[in-house]
């Protein structure tokens, strides 16, 4: 069977082609680069405990280790005074999970993508071609074709293609998808700079500042990197102002200053000037010491708000910023990104060794698009309550008020609560038919993420159950006392030679694990878990019948909810092809069955049901945001730091096709790749406003 092709080189493509040579599947990265990471300190990636833990089975835990720093505590200010501080739980040489929670990673994203480079170059099944730049695509029922121009210009025939090629993504426009949203949502200067603060290794959110002039819009974090390094993004306000190198150093100056505290000046003189003292410090205005630093990168990130249309149309995908943008808040894009390439991964390892239905495939479309776009929701609602100050609406959205704003920033940032937490696939259309009807037998409900508990294998190897995911189905018993017995004794006692058997008989690969606890579970408790270590379900005891067929809703079978939803989507008119079919003869034909989801009112914040998105994420089911950004000009301004469009570009020739489309009664504006035109979007919010993150990141472009 033909290789799987990969366009784009960046994280999210370098992974995906790393998870699926773990699954043994061959692939070809079409990289249009030359293949040399530029040097960006002030280019940052904060992975989550579940994208970093990915990204370490895929061979970079090294990696992750040496370029990477783990916080000790996160904190937040409001002018003078410490809000919240939360401390993260130390790292162990077990990783036992604790009451504290785990901290992230933050590191340069060039570090992230050499160390995938590096891990990729040592993959037999994969192969890398720089200088590749996608032309045209063409497929039939038996495979897709890529055409490429440079270098290496050939034809590439493959089983599969992903767009992993960034917010301008060629594979997306061949595809004639649509990317709506708003340009420009936020705006942050940013930079790396080598320094030491009052609080070594904690990261700070720092809300009206008082050096910073103390509005209830102005906010500052800084979070340290490897190497006494830190990142510091400032908060810009709305327009398009530049952000000249004097007014940037003047904004690390100000809030290094204010952090530093009051410096011994005389009492009663008021002076203002500025100068180096003994130690090598400069005073910086009435009474404050700027400490000494090194200001190493630059640069200005601009947040977008977009959602594809579509994630599958026939044999071609599109993941990572090909597919959405968001950020704002503190939101990763590229932990989404990362969880499309883990979701994606095991679904094609499956159809390329054993075929798959369209089930299965489109089931990526469902989760993933669905998840993102409740992410985007969730922002949409608490950007005006965060950026406009109306806090007379907490109390409609968030009833009793008991969510702060310093709590909901929290969330985004940490990685909690629907603008951060791991996603729920809580309508997937590969659950079982039914859950178990003496109800949750665990604390983890169906289609979350199952926790982290150590885990016994077959060779008698205690280890964690999250080092175990991306091969195949878990079976996981829970057996007190387990570790207390040999395993030659305990393998052959009790019910481990039925669940043996019952795990044999699966339709498709699983491995058997035994853990002392879990969560909620009593002894006996049977958890299937999916690659991606997503709950199936929880079984009281061995019951072989119910596990097969779990298994079968997994692998797309007819056992699983989907039979219903693509029932449904066929009456609403949404193309379904039997299982097996191919996708459509060439690009230009019918978009493929993907779930789209159905219209409806925004849910609440607190809702984050990733598996029953509407098309578009605005709040009233309409298609939502910026039509008229992807039907504008096709101008682009200078590109940021980020790979996505700066706001300080040039605005492209869209902006009066946006105008155009504005006038029309759409919600239009210029993509072009720089700010939007006068009638644009940026003008103009949509009811629910689209989001985007705060760290400089996107897929090679």
């Amino acid at each position: 069977m033909d290789p799987v092709i990969v366009v784009g080189a960046g994280p999210v493509g370098l992974s995906l082609a790393l998870a699926l040579a773990r699954l043994g599947v061959p692939s070809v990265v079409l990289d249009e680069t030359p293949g040399q990471e530029e040097t960006r300190p002030a280019r940052t990636a904060v992975l989550r405990p579940d994208t970093a833990a990915f990204v370490g089975r895929l061979g970079c835990a090294d990696a992750l280790e040496s370029a990477g720093t783990r916080w000790t505590a996160w904190r937040i200010m409001r002018r003078r005074r410490l809000v919240e501080r939360v401390a993260f739980a130390p790292r162990t040489p077990d990783d036992a999970a604790g009451p504290a929670p785990a901290s992230p990673v933050h590191l340069p994203q060039h570090a992230l993508t050499r160390a995938l480079r590096a891990a990729l170059a040592r993959e037999k099944l994969a192969e890398v071609v720089t200088g590749s730049r996608l032309a045209d695509l063409e497929q039939d029922e038996h495979g897709i074709s890529a055409h490429t121009r440079g270098p290496n210009g050939t034809w590439w025939r493959g089983s599969y293609l992903i767009g992993c090629d960034g917010p301008r993504s060629t594979v997306r426009k061949l595809l004639d998808i649509r990317f709506p949203g708003r340009t420009a949502v936020e705006r942050h200067a940013v930079a790396a700079l080598r320094c030491e603060l009052p609080w070594p290794g904690e990261a700070l959110l720092h809300r009206s500042p008082p050096r910073q002039g103390g509005g209830p819009g102005s906010e500052v974090s800084a979070r340290p990197l490897a190497d006494g390094l830190w990142r510091l993004d400032w908060l810009l306000p709305p327009g398009r102002e530049l952000v000249t190198p004097d007014a940037l150093v003047a904004r690390i100056r100000d809030s290094l200053a204010g952090w530093s505290g009051t410096s011994p000046a005389e009492p009663g003189t008021g002076s203002t000037a500025t100068g180096p003292d003994g130690d090598g410090n400069r005073w910086h205005g009435p009474g404050r010491l700027v400490p000494p630093y090194e200001l190493l990168d630059t640069g200005v990130h601009t947040v977008h708000h977009r959602l594809a249309r579509h994630w599958r149309q026939g044999r071609a995908f599109l993941a990572g910023d090909a597919a959405h943008l968001l950020g704002a808040l503190g939101t990763q894009g590229l932990d989404e990104g990362l969880r499309d390439a883990e979701n994606l991964a095991w679904k094609l390892g499956l159809a390329w060794h054993h075929g798959a239905s369209e089930l299965l495939l489109d089931s990526y479309q469902a989760e993933r698009r669905g998840a993102v776009a409740a992410r985007l929701r969730a922002a949409d609602q608490a950007l005006p309550l965060l950026r406009d100050g109306r806090s007379v609406r907490w109390r409609t959205v968030l009833p009793g008020a008991a969510r702060g704003r310093s709590t909901l920033l929290t969330d985004g940032h940490l990685g909690r609560g629907p603008l951060g937490a791991p996603p729920v696939y809580a309508r997937t259309p590969l659950a079982p038919p039914a859950g178990p009807a003496d109800g949750p037998l665990v604390e983890t409900v169906p289609g979350a993420p199952v926790v982290d508990v150590a885990v016994t294998a077959s060779d008698g190897s205690v280890v964690r159950l999250h080092d175990r995911l991306g091969q195949g189905l878990l079976v996981l018993l829970v057996a007190p006392g387990t570790t207390v017995w040999d395993r030659r004794h305990w393998q052959s006692a009790g019910l481990m030679p039925r669940l043996t058997s019952a795990v044999a008989a699966l339709p498709m690969s699983a491995e058997l694990l035994v853990t002392e606890s879990y969560p909620g579970a009593a002894a006996h408790t049977v958890l299937l878990v999916r690659p991606d270590g997503h709950l199936v379900t929880a079984l009281a005891g061995v019951r072989p019948e119910e596990m097969t067929a779990c298994a079968e809703a997994v692998r797309g079978g007819a056992h699983g909810r989907g039979a219903g939803a693509a029932r449904r989507a066929g009456s609403e008119g949404a193309p379904v092809r039997p299982a097996g079919a191919g996708g459509p003869a060439g690009i230009g034909g019918p978009a493929g069955p993907g779930t789209s989801g159905t219209s409806g009112a925004a849910p609440e914040l607190g809702r984050s049901d990733s598996s029953d998105a509407p098309d578009s994420f605005d709040a009233s089911g309409r298609s939502g945001a910026s039509d008229g950004a992807e039907r504008g000009g096709s101008g682009e301004g200078t590109t940021g730091a980020d790979g996505a469009p700066d706001a300080g570009g040039a605005t492209g020739a869209g902006g009066a096709t946006g105008a155009r489309w504005a006038a029309e009664g759409r919600n239009g504006g210029a993509e072009g790749g720089g700010t939007t035109g006068s009638a644009g979007t940026a003008g103009a919010p949509s009811p629910v406003d689209p989001v985007g993150t705060s760290m400089l990141h996107s897929e090679s472009d």
